[in-house]
């Protein structure tokens, strides 16, 4: 009986770590479907030639952790993507408060215009809004057919 009780341990434990290796692949699996379309929307849309991209950009200074899903930058501007499955109007508000920091742990992009996108596949309407209020570009697929900026004449 204790070896049984051992071995189900042992199989909850191995279970256990495919479900959060399964949840953060659907995690990111957001982010690769966006970070494709990111060139050719900032070009059509900000007029920029992206001379840096990166994703899952991390830093670590004095103690504090800050990680950005996806960085993107030209010549005056400056882009932090973040990415969520299931957009919400509070994941705006996170993101806006987060950006607040955003020269502080990545200060070779001082003196560029820094632009919000939040990314998504698909937004309920009341985030679009939500997020337009507060200046936050978002990107999602228009009507399944491509990566698109939803919201851009209400934010610019």
């Amino acid at each position: 009986m204790i070896a049984f009780k051992d071995e189900m341990k042992e199989e909850t434990k191995r279970k256990n770590r495919e479900w959060s290796n399964l949840a953060k692949k659907m995690g990111t699996l957001v982010e690769d479907l966006i970070a494709p379309a990111l060139r050719p929307v900032l070009r059509k849309y900000f007029n920029c030639d992206v001379a840096m991209e990166g994703q899952r950009m991390f830093r670590r200074k004095d103690g504090s952790d800050y990680e950005v899903d996806a960085i993107a930058a030209c010549e005056d501007k400056v882009f932090m993507i973040e990415v969520r499955s299931t957009p919400r109007e509070t994941d705006v508000r996170e993101i806006k408060e987060k950006a607040k920091r955003f020269f502080e742990f990545f200060p070779e992009f001082n003196g560029r215009e820094l632009i919000i996108l939040f990314g998504s596949i698909t937004f309920p309407e009341n985030v679009i809004k939500y997020a337009s209020s507060m200046g936050v570009y978002v990107m999602g697929w228009r009507e399944w057919e491509y990566m698109d900026i939803l919201n851009f004449e209400d934010v610019r």
